[in-house]
């Protein structure tokens, strides 16, 4: 499976940004699905995490209320919608797509993406 991540940039603190994760390869089987961020300097953090349907989403404290992640299996497609932006959330964003038990966990993830930089100026 490889997964290729777009959508990252530059924006204002307050503005918006909708990253999107593209599978391609063995889609057939599905995979649950997350999105790590490394900021500089530190280590890398789970962002948001999806089950294989799309039903249930699960958050980092820090982006609850802010960001939102989605999937379109018919597309092969994970989407983190990003909203409010600050400062802080400067990193590179990276999916994930894995069959390990803890979203959470970057063990539990498989196949990983090269990754996509978001800057946010304040």
């Amino acid at each position: 499976v490889q997964l290729v991540e777009s959508g990252g940039g530059l924006v204002q603190a307050g503005g918006s940004l909708r990253l999107s994760c593209a599978a391609s390869g063995r889609t057939d089987s599905r995979y649950k699905m997350g999105w790590f961020r490394q900021a500089p300097g530190k280590e890398r953090e789970f962002v948001a995490g999806i089950s294989r349907s799309g039903t249930s989403t699960y958050y980092a404290d820090f982006v609850k209320g802010r960001f939102t992640i989605s999937r379109d299996n018919a597309k092969n497609t994970v989407y983190l919608q990003m909203n409010n932006l600050k400062p802080e959330d400067t990193a590179v964003y990276y999916c994930a797509a894995g069959d390990g038990t803890y979203y959470f966990m970057g063990e539990s993830y498989d196949y990983w993406g090269q990754g996509t930089l978001v800057t946010v100026s304040s």
